[in-house]
């Protein structure tokens, strides 16, 4: 997206992009937070977003933003936080670098979404807080998929 006109980008995103490698970089990261806080480029994502979760089957979303603006009217809401050590770490394993400077960069990404004046970072009202900060991934998956069966009616 560099140099292009991110609002566009936005507007025609669809959902093989979301496929891509290269968003889980650090770098796409800071640039998605940075980004989505305009205004043109938020309200296309919105839609995309909305239009993602009332797909035939459902969906399970993810992001800062979900419970509270996308899908405030979701059955079943996870806020999965950890603290910034544990996310920095994690995701330093994941994309390497500098683990110091990963530390820096999740939290300026969590002061600039809690402090943005739209939609600013927080849980839902209504959403269950899963803390992984002392969790094995395998605890955390058993955890959300506990609280998931729970609430939702079963289906066939």
């Amino acid at each position: 997206m560099k140099g292009g006109d991110p609002a566009k980008a936005a507007r025609h995103l669809t959902p093989d992009d979301l496929q891509r490698g290269d968003l889980r970089t650090l770098e796409a990261g800071q640039a998605a937070s940075r980004v989505a806080a305009l205004p043109e480029v938020r309200a296309a994502l919105i839609d995309f977003q909305r239009r993602f979760a009332r797909g035939e089957g459902g969906a399970v979303l993810d992001g800062r933003d979900i419970g509270t603006v996308i899908c405030p009217a979701a059955e079943v809401k996870l806020y999965v936080t950890a603290s910034p050590e544990v996310r920095a770490h994690r995701r330093w394993l994941e994309v390497g670098g500098d683990e110091a400077r990963v530390l820096d960069e999740v939290i300026e990404r969590d002061a600039r979404d809690m402090g943005r004046a739209d939609a600013p970072l927080r849980a839902a009202e209504d959403a269950v807080v899963i803390d992984t900060s002392k969790l094995a991934i395998d605890e955390a998956v058993a955890a959300a998929c506990a609280i998931v069966e729970a609430r939702l009616p079963k289906r066939r």
